[in-house]
């Protein structure tokens, strides 16, 4: 009843025609349209994403969440109040969905962001909303032509601008490291079924999803501020899953997948154990089989928005004279030490190949195969809230580790 009566409000707009919001960013300039309503003055997210470097995300019908200035807002339409980072912000006006457009309350902007996102603020005098442009960066990125992404429950929705490492963006000096979790699969996207010659199925989705959401919360009570790339059984496409780290300005990127085993193998349903991945030419077939066994998410998203180019030798040239390569090696390493110190399954060590889904996460960034789901031994135990519990805190171990490394030689100049 509270979305219905929202909607029929906007319907209902009144007074002048809608003045715009400013948005400047060095001598460039632009505005967004405010819509002047019986719930107050709105914008529509369709405005909003361009000017302000923001990716929108939608979960579910009713439930968005906004990632704009390293913060990740929890929106839901007919609710005047936004979740972030596990506290409760009241707004002038409940989030609306419109003719499929998400409306925000114009305060979120002008008051909400300035005051939890970096590199924002807001001019009461001259009614303008300032974005501290970021520094030129030393590297090639590549470029957002713009595209809304279909999923299963809703869209992702990208802004043209060129996506920049986060080290070349403004940061607060005394924010807290933020760690982009990616829930691999998701949606109709099922991803590994298993085990092997048992009638009772598990779906790679589901576990990825439920050890994502046990190493948020652990990461969460350990000070660490966290970004899902999904946080319900959605699909988002590969592309736009290094795009929102990005756009969150994460420090750390962890992608968490589960195995398969290759039916040609001898015993393929007794292949078992963990192993860590970042980003590189893969050197083995079976590093080759595991990166198109995890890129097989592609033909699930809309044709038109599939990457029609090839982006990884592009990217990798780029990369080998960059920070990403050499750290993104040292954080496999932390977290397959960590795991092996808890898991019962075989150490299969430290991987490399060319998986979609870390390409343009411009932070280091691994992928973390937790187990064989086609062994029946490694779905029960990845399928139960203890096996599920052990491995969170297993990578939750290895990232704090690994971010009081790393962030401690950026702060001191150690990384270039």
């Amino acid at each position: 009843m509270i979305v219905v009566l929202a909607a029929l409000a906007l319907l209902q707009q009144v007074g002048e025609p809608p003045a715009a919001l400013v948005v400047r960013e060095g001598d460039r300039v632009s505005s967004i349209p405010v819509v002047v309503t019986r719930l107050g003055a709105m914008v529509r997210t369709d405005d909003v994403l361009r000017p302000l470097g923001a990716l929108l995300v939608r979960d579910s019908r009713e439930r968005f969440r906004l990632v704009v200035g390293g913060a990740e807002l929890e929106l839901t339409s007919g609710l005047a109040f936004a979740r972030l980072r596990g506290t409760t912000e009241p707004l002038a006006a409940a989030p609306t969905v419109l003719n499929g457009t998400l409306y925000l309350p114009l305060s979120l902007l002008t008051e909400l962001l300035p005051r939890v996102g970096t590199g924002f603020l807001y001019d009461a005098r001259l009614g303008e909303l300032r974005r501290f442009s970021p520094v030129v960066a030393t590297r090639r990125a590549p470029v957002d032509t713009g595209s809304t992404v279909a999923t299963d429950e809703g869209a992702v929705t990208r802004p043209r601008s060129p996506v920049a490492p986060p080290s070349s963006r403004p940061r607060r000096r005394d924010r807290k490291p933020v760690v982009v979790i990616d829930a691999g699969h998701g949606g109709r996207d099922r991803g590994m079924r298993g085990p092997m010659g048992s009638t009772t199925k598990v779906y790679e989705a589901d576990i990825t999803l439920a050890v994502a959401r046990q190493l948020r919360a652990e990461l969460a009570r350990r000070g660490v501020d966290v970004v899902m790339t999904r946080t319900t059984d959605t699909l988002i496409a590969l592309g736009d899953r290094g795009r929102l780290a990005n756009r969150a300005q994460g420090d750390l990127f962890v992608s968490i997948h589960v195995n398969a085993a290759n039916p040609r193998w001898k015993n393929p349903a007794g292949a078992r154990g963990f192993e860590t991945y970042f980003l590189s030419e893969a050197k083995t077939d079976d590093e080759r089989r595991v990166a198109e066994l995890e890129n097989e998410a592609v033909k699930y998203e809309v044709e038109a928005d599939a990457p029609r180019d090839d982006p990884l030798s592009f990217i990798l040239n780029d990369m080998k004279q960059n920070e990403y390569l050499r750290e993104s090696s040292a954080f496999a390493q932390t977290v397959q030490n960590s795991l092996k110190l808890m898991h019962p399954g075989t150490d299969r060590g430290v991987k490399q190949a060319g998986f979609v889904v870390l390409i343009g996460a411009f932070m280091p960034s691994v992928l973390v195969e937790i187990g064989f789901g086609t062994n029946a031994a490694e779905a029960a135990y990845m399928s139960g809230a203890d096996g599920q519990r052990r491995l969170a805190d297993a990578i939750a171990d290895a990232t704090m580790s690994y971010l009081a490394r790393y962030v401690g030689r950026r702060a001191n100049g150690g990384v270039q």
